[in-house]
């Protein structure tokens, strides 16, 4: 039992089934840099920040956020909204001020 109780986790993971960040740095086809609206409702991304085994690095920028793992904050014409949560995340993020993206 326990064998396919493994495998069954290991084709699921693989698969990506969780919704984990993808090598296009998209998460549910929506790119995962531009600018960033921090919401408590309606968020499109429920993120956990971490200090290891973050699913994207990302460092906050004042203009052109336009490549992996850039975001912009704003409180109007955000591209995504995300809400900061402790538990049950879509995907964890690691702050950095260098090398940001996957």
């Amino acid at each position: 039992m326990k064998k396919i109780m493994f495998a069954l986790c290991f084709i699921l993971c693989s698969n990506n089934a969780f919704g984990q960040v993808n090598a296009s740095c998209t998460y549910n086809g929506i790119p995962l840099y531009g600018k960033v609206k921090v919401v408590e409702n309606f968020e499109d991304f429920k993120v956990k920040v971490v200090n290891n085994f973050e699913d994207l690095k990302v460092k906050s920028v004042n203009h052109f956020p336009n490549s992996c793992g850039q975001w912009q904050f704003v409180n109007n014409f955000e591209d995504f909204k995300v809400k900061f949560v402790n538990n049950f995340e879509d995907f964890s993020i690691k702050f950095v001020n260098n090398f940001e993206g996957l």
